[in-house]
């Protein structure tokens, strides 16, 4: 299992990300009214300002006060050390 930071000591699975996305497009703004309207929307931000939608293949949408870019990063960079830690074993 793949775990991912998104800022302030909170972690996801990141095999269960589907997307990583900027919450300024009109259509991602809706998916979060959406989230907070049903339920699903999971706030993460800690009262800072929402940078990066993270949607999960739950249905579940989380809010991030991390830029896509850094979320996608630490993505990446744990993809590549669980490979790593596989290689060994």
């Amino acid at each position: 299992m793949q775990l991912v930071n998104i800022g302030f000591g909170n972690i996801v699975s990141g095999n269960r990300i589907v997307a990583i996305v900027s919450p300024e497009s009109a259509p991602i703004k809706r998916i979060m009214q959406d989230a907070r309207e049903n339920g699903t929307a999971i706030d993460a931000t800690y009262g800072r300002k929402t940078r990066a939608v993270l949607i999960m293949d739950s249905g579940h949408v989380i809010f991030s006060a991390v830029q896509p870019e850094t979320v996608a990063a630490r993505f990446a960079k744990e993809g590549k050390e669980s490979l790593a830690l596989d290689e060994k074993i």
